[in-house]
């Protein structure tokens, strides 16, 4: 296997929330993946996840773009506006103009890079006329990137199986054990590396919910979750403040 050194960069899709170890903190796909190759590679594989929530693409291109280009790894992922597309500071042109410009760098430093199409997230969330177009618009600026570059490309949202509500977590916006290990069996198919065949079976399909329940759902989301981010929003706060990379070096 080429690949003994691989670094993790983004989000909190890769920092893996909410997949938790049993001492509560987070595992996610980029964990799994780094454990699979590790596998692979032997004794002597090297991994950093330099991913934190609520990073916005400045934030990941700034503070962990050169980190992770001064380690020198063989194997990068690179996930990161997720949370842009949520804001109303959002700016398309900008945002695509720089992810092509940081792909670049990443692929000029001689790793091989994997890079993501968003899946369908905003299917079980408020806003999706304002937010759905600008994810595909990030989607295909994505696809384009990749194949310009010769990045490798994982396509989670031409997967409907992320339209599956086991897939993420309560909060309707992180993914789920499930969820993080059927992007991990795709990363790793996509690179050539053989996966658990479990990491891509689908959850049953839960009974449907009476609307009463369905809509006393929402409200608990709306308190729990939606209220929280808003709150967030309102005061310039981020999920992240005051994190540090999970694995650093």
């Amino acid at each position: 296997m080429r690949w003994r050194s691989y670094v993790a960069i983004g989000d909190s899709f890769t920092e893996g929330l909410d997949d938790p170890y049993p001492d509560g903190s987070f595992r996610g796909w980029a964990d799994l993946v780094a454990t699979r190759l590790a596998v692979e590679a032997g004794p002597d594989f090297q991994y950093a996840n330099l991913a934190i929530r609520g990073r916005t693409f400045p934030n990941v291109v700034a503070e962990q773009v050169p980190a992770a280009l001064a380690m020198q790894p063989d194997l990068i992922s690179f996930a990161a506006g997720g949370n842009d597309v949520l804001r109303r500071s959002f700016d398309p042109d900008a945002l695509v103009s720089r992810f092509e410009k940081v792909v670049g760098e990443l692929r000029g430093g001689g790793a091989d890079v994997v890079l993501f199409r968003f899946a369908d997230v905003m299917a079980r969330l408020p806003g999706q006329r304002l937010i759905a177009p600008r994810v595909a618009l990030l989607n295909r600026a994505v696809g384009e990137t990749a194949e310009r570059h010769g990045a490798i490309l994982v396509d989670l949202y031409a997967d409907d199986t992320y339209l599956h509500p086991m897939l993420w977590s309560t909060d309707r916006l992180h993914l789920s054990p499930a969820g993080h290990r059927r992007v991990a069996g795709q990363v790793l198919t996509a690179l050539g590396v053989g996966c658990d065949e479990e990491w891509l079976l689908v959850p049953p399909t839960p009974e449907p919910t009476p609307w009463l329940s369905a809509r006393s759902a929402d409200m608990r989301w709306a308190g729990q979750h939606l209220a929280p981010w808003i709150r967030r929003r309102l005061t310039g706060r981020s999920s992240g403040d005051a994190r540090h990379p999970k694995r650093p070096t």
